[in-house]
């Protein structure tokens, strides 16, 4: 039956992102998971099938698509179940769209190619030690002298902070509130700006560190738009971040689902598969219908999106609706699976340990309800 929202082309571009999970990452996940990184090359081997430019401008080297194509990638690269290694894969998701949007030609041209191609990688960098969603409130400050802007704060929980090359950072160049929110890149080499590791309860194949600016000497020419336009660049960013997080949740979701079916089925207590005791099939059929309703608003929501609508209060409550989705599916999953579910190297054990990072990232539940409940006028 055919699909409203996927056509051929969908299809034969999901199907190359399945082989090349499980060609490229699929029998390495667990390792790369313990040993906390993964090898470099691994950017390149994505951008060679079209992933890191998917949706990019052709002009620098990206691929044009509409975002069902980017749900279609989030929700394969789901499948091998170790999120980190997505995290920092696809870090430039969220910190090259600033730069598409509001950076210089010369700008663009420097640096949007190499890290489309994976030769360099990009790095969103708005969350403070002080502060994270509250963005209008961040304290790393940009003073202009000449033609640099001298920066100083910090920034923590950064995604690829460690081995980015470039880095699109919140600063201050102006007074309190929004008003005076501006956007810098921030190359890793520039002298003053260091870097400290950070250890995880999840998603330990990414790479997430603490930015340190001490008089970071920036070149003007780096500034993402206008003095103080940096706060609704970053707004328009955070709807793409989130609707990408909730796809990506609803695909784990799905593969704590698909692990629990294959196991329940196998595994014999009593006499009988799991499968064949009531109380397990129903806990199978309550996960597959929050997945399939999560699916189908997620899928709705794009279309939308597709049309030129802009349903920000929807993409919050749905990022809501897809990581409760996996909390709940990740759960349960580990109890059929029982003791075997407790151990490393198991699937539904690794998503287990990522379901908060999802519930956090992008803006917290209680942040979504707050800023849904406005938009809406409640």
């Amino acid at each position: 039956m055919a699909h409203p929202f996927y056509t051929a082309d969908h299809e034969a571009f999901r199907d190359q992102v399945r082989r090349f999970v499980a060609r490229e990452i699929e029998p390495f996940a667990h390792a790369w998971d313990e040993a906390e990184e993964f090898p470099r090359e691994l950017y390149r081997k994505a951008a060679a099938i079209g992933l890191l430019g998917l949706g990019f401008p052709e002009a620098y080297g990206g691929i044009p698509a509409d975002r069902f194509m980017w749900i279609i990638a989030t929700q394969e690269l789901a499948r091998h179940g170790a999120g980190g290694v997505n995290a920092s894969l696809m870090s430039h998701a969220i910190g090259a769209p600033p730069i598409v949007a509001a950076g210089s030609e010369a700008l663009k041209a420097r640096l949007l190619p190499a890290i489309f191609a994976g030769e360099r990688i990009a790095a969103l960098a708005i969350t403070e030690p002080g502060g994270g969603s509250d963005v209008a409130s961040l304290r790393t400050s940009a003073r202009r002298d000449g033609d640099h802007y001298v920066v100083n704060g910090e920034k923590t929980f950064i995604t690829s902070g460690m081995r980015a090359d470039c880095y699109t950072v919140a600063v201050r160049t102006g007074g309190e509130g929004p008003g005076g929110v501006s956007l810098l890149v921030i190359e890793r080499d520039a002298p003053g700006f260091t870097r400290t590791p950070l250890k995880k309860m999840g998603w330990w194949a990414s790479d997430t560190a603490t930015l340190h600016f001490d008089d970071v000497r920036v070149p003007i020419g780096n500034l993402l738009g206008q003095e103080g336009a940096g706060f609704k660049i970053i707004m328009r960013n955070f709807n793409h971040e989130r609707l990408t997080m909730a796809a990506g949740c609803i695909a784990l979701a799905r593969v704590c689902l698909d692990e629990a079916c294959a196991y329940a089925g196998q595994r014999v207590t009593f006499g009988k598969t799991l499968t064949q005791h009531q109380v397990i099939r129903h806990k199978l059929v309550d996960m597959h219908q929050k997945v399939e309703t999560s699916q189908a608003w997620l899928e709705l929501l794009t279309w939308r999106l597709e049309q030129g609508d802009d349903p920000v209060p929807e993409i919050c409550l749905l990022k809501n609706q897809a990581t409760q989705t996996l909390a709940h599916c990740a759960s349960e999953a580990v109890q059929i699976f029982g003791g075997a579910g407790y151990m490393r190297g198991v699937k539904v054990e690794r998503i287990y340990r990522e379901v908060k990072v999802n519930a956090i990232g992008g803006g917290t539940e209680e942040i979504m309800k707050d800023l849904a409940s406005r938009q809406m006028g409640l």
